[in-house]
């Protein structure tokens, strides 16, 4: 009799769900058993009459849970049971429970539509929301509600919240299941990491600890191989003779993955895994974890169309999920690499790789399908950036024709198991290329060589001969697989080979990445989609002239090149020779300081060669000089300085008159400046331009007649001497001398509120005496005084007792007065 498991109290209640709405959602803990026990629960209540297609997110995931199901019938995998993933098939036509990966599904409803001779299909573990799974659902639940309504959709998770998916599906049946777990105790660490100590270093110290206070096996989560490899080496000699490490991460071959998941033969087990230990697999034994408190996922940048790995602190949700794998058969304890203060800096949850993934794949399976995403039921919508920068490369690589619907190249690349720039290449260069595809899609071969990809080919092609000449180690495992990948892609397409070399093949998948050296010293260099890279110091790649990046780590200033290759002009002229050509090109520099006109060879944002353009036109040169304007500013004479004043004090006044600032005579310079810039090539003759006559030009007739009406350039004294006024202070102000305001009494005004003049008041010999906004008051109170001042300084001056009835003069008292 088979054991009981948590589900079997749920399954009653979710078989009649399916069989009455035939659709659900099934929330159930790790442990519970879901994703055995539902598919052959299924099969048992005669569900469905065609096939059940079980979704597992990994391959090592999917082929363990065919032979446990398989197991539990007494059969070998291939029978009612099997599975389907990239590259390997064991199933027969009596196969009634098909475990497949997530592309797989997508494959098989592109392919046909209907799924025809399929009941039912199952995403399991859709909390992980890979981009796969939530396009397969969306493409699943469009098929069932245009041409398979019996089609039967069940979504199953640990700890996503069921709610919103139950929405997405019309109002699905949420069926929850209690797990079987048992305590868990956690230990923290008593302060937070040193950030001087060693990740690995910390990990390795963390792990002896565990091992030595606790029983049973251990499952250690680590960010990825690389750190694995580490941690495995800084533990070498450090643990109990009865322990055996095992390292488990998705790029292992399948026995090595067998063997760190089943039972420990002896002693016990300390496996360092990746986060596919998370979920879905059932590792025997274990009773102890150590969450190291990393986790790596990609991140995709739409402004430089790369992707990278990060390493990232781990959310609570996937905390959470590790530290339940430690109570999975008995009580067990979690040990966490961080400070128990810590916890509460932790997201909530991991992005959905939609939000964060690159989506090349998602476009092109969504132009397959025939639709711009909009229509479809994801769970999270692909962000429009992502997807718009996706389309736009596989419109470059000919997927996509200029309305955005899909080719006949680009059903062919959908086709292929490859991402689409590979794919491409892969096409185009025939099976010549199958080596360079596979290598690319896999993990490096040759970590802390140098970049050379040509290093990592001859490693795959002449293993020997590679060993001979080079002194860095090459990864067997991952050139193996290289090598077995290499020969299953040269199968999918024709064996000709249109003779390309490999800088030519790997320029056919980067059309965007290849590489001009820049001038100077340093190994950096300008891509052709328009990004900047650089090549670490010292490299032999770095004095390439050309090459093609074909791995960045992504960093949106500068990307350093991890791998690529060196490619000549030649090679380049003759695979882009259609995209290669003349362009004229007027720009200014700021190096220079000046307009440089020059005629220039092209791709993309390569210079191959150019040559002077001496008869550029004259509107090219000037909007070249309107850009060394823009950077170096507006030079302000007086004249135009003052005459800017005025537009701006009468908009503070209420005006409708156009933004005088910077920024607002910049925003629109196209519209009034470009004229007057003509045949100004330097920066001194820009710096030497009187603005006046442009900037009155700004305006429309009316405008320019409101300005002169209400704020005047000058005041006309009662003498008829013009004198400047000064707009740029808090008040518009004039500076007179005294004198010649003999008479005046009412004070003079601008502006369409009659704003006061700010008057400065001066003394014969130029100096300040008075600053008044108010003339009639002063000549009422403060003048008398003033006027005994002045009679003795200026006892030759005439200072009349009441200067409202005196004529205004600049002179002296005639002699003898």
């Amino acid at each position: 009799m088979k054991d009981r498991l948590p589900i079997d109290t749920a399954l009653p209640d979710l078989m009649r769900a399916l069989r009455h709405a035939g659709r659900a959602v099934l929330q159930a803990p790790p442990g519970a058993g879901k994703t055995t026990r539902v598919p052959l629960a299924m099969l048992e209540a005669g569900l469905v009459p065609g096939r059940i297609v079980l979704l597992e997110p990994r391959r090592l995931a999917a082929r363990a849970a065919a032979e446990r199901m398989a197991a539990s019938l007494g059969e070998a995998v291939g029978g009612t049971v099997g599975y389907r993933i990239r590259g390997e098939s064991r199933t027969t036509p009596a196969t009634r429970i098909e475990v497949v990966t997530e592309g797989i599904l997508t494959r098989m409803i592109q392919s046909d539509p209907e799924l025809s001779g399929i009941g039912a299909v199952i995403f399991d573990e859709f909390h992980e929301r890979s981009l796969n799974a939530d396009l397969g659902l969306a493409l699943a639940w469009e098929v069932r509600g245009a041409l398979r309504p019996d089609l039967v959709v069940l979504v199953m998770s640990a700890t996503l919240d069921a709610e919103p998916v139950a929405a997405m599906l019309d109002g699905a049946p949420v069926i929850t299941s209690q797990g079987r777990a048992f305590p868990v105790e956690t230990r923290w660490l008593d302060r937070p990491l040193d950030r001087a100590q060693r990740f690995e270093t910390a990990a390795a110290t963390l792990v002896e600890r565990a091992v030595a206070e606790t029983q049973g096996g251990v499952l250690v989560f680590l960010p990825g191989e690389g750190e694995i490899r580490r941690v495995e080496a800084a533990l070498r000699d450090r643990l109990p003779g009865d322990c055996t490490i095992r390292p488990l991460f998705g790029a292992m071959d399948f026995a090595s993955q067998r063997a760190a998941i089943a039972p420990a033969e002896r002693g016990r087990k300390v496996v360092l895994a990746t986060s596919i230990a998370e979920t879905s697999l059932t590792i025997e034994d274990v009773r102890v974890v150590v969450d190291c408190g990393r986790a790596r996922r990609a991140r995709f940048d739409p402004a430089s169309g790369m992707a990278r790995l990060v390493t990232e602190r781990v959310t609570r949700a996937e905390a959470e999920q590790r530290r339940g794998r430690a109570g999975r058969v008995a009580e067990g304890t979690c040990y966490r690499l961080w400070a128990r203060g810590e916890e509460g800096a932790l997201a909530s949850f991991p992005p959905a790789e939609i939000e964060a993934g690159d989506l090349t794949g998602l476009a092109l399976e969504l132009a397959l399908w025939g639709s711009d995403g909009a229509d479809l039921a994801f769970l999270t919508p692909p962000p429009g950036p992502a997807l718009a920068e996706a389309r736009a490369l596989l419109a470059s690589l000919g997927a996509l024709d200029a309305q955005g619907r899909i080719t006949g190249h680009g059903r062919a690349l959908a086709a292929l198991p490859l991402h689409p720039r590979l794919g491409h290449m892969l096409m185009l260069a025939g099976s010549g290329a199958a080596t360079l595809a596979a290598l690319l899609a896999e993990r490096d071969p040759l970590r802390g060589a140098p970049c050379d990809l040509s290093l990592r080919l001859q490693a795959v092609r002449d293993p020997r001969r590679y060993g001979a000449d080079h002194s860095w180690p090459a990864d067997r495992g991952a050139v193996d697989r290289v090598a077995t990948e290499a020969r299953r892609l040269a199968r999918l397409v024709p064996a000709t080979s249109a003779g390309m070399s490999d800088a030519q093949c790997a320029a056919l998948a980067y059309p965007d990445r290849i590489g001009l050296r820049r001038k100077g010293d340093e190994p950096r260099y300008v891509l052709s989609g328009g990004k900047g890279a650089v090549i670490a110091e010292g490299d032999a790649l770095g004095r390439a002239r050309l090459l093609v990046a074909t791995d960045l780590d992504g960093d949106p200033r500068e990307a350093r090149i991890r791998q690529g290759i060196a490619i000549s002009e030649a090679e380049v002229r003759e695979l882009f020779a259609d995209r290669i050509g003349w362009h004229d090109h007027c720009e200014w520099s700021r190096r220079e300081g000046r307009v440089i006109a020059r005629r220039q060879e092209r791709l993309g944002a390569l210079v191959l060669a150019e040559r002077p353009w001496p008869d550029a036109p004259p509107d090219a040169v000037a909007s070249a000089a309107l850009e060394g304007l823009r950077q170096i500013g507006l030079p302000m004479t007086e004249p135009a300085r003052r005459f800017r004043a005025r537009v701006e004090f009468l908009r503070r006044e209420g005006a409708d008159l156009p933004d005088f600032t910077d920024a607002g005579l910049l925003a629109r310079a196209e519209d009034w400046l470009l004229a007057h810039l003509r045949g100004r090539r330097t920066e001194s003759e820009l710096r030497a331009l009187d603005l006046t006559e442009a900037l009155r030009g700004a305006l429309t007739w009316e405008e320019a007649q409101l300005v002169d009406r209400l704020a005047p350039g000058k005041y006309d004294s009662p003498l008829g001497r013009s004198v400047p006024i000064d707009y740029e202070g808090e008040h518009p102000a004039i500076a007179v001398r005294l004198q010649e305001l003999f008479g005046v009494t009412g004070h003079p005004t601008v502006g369409p509120r009659r704003h006061p003049l700010r008057i400065t008041l001066l003394s014969p010999a130029g100096r300040p005496v008075q600053v008044t906004m108010d003339l009639p008051g002063f000549w009422a109170s403060s003048y008398a005084d003033v006027r005994k001042d002045m009679r003795g300084q200026y006892p030759k001056h005439p200072w009349p007792e009441d200067p409202t009835q005196a004529e205004p003069t600049l002179r002296a008292k005639p002699r003898g007065t």
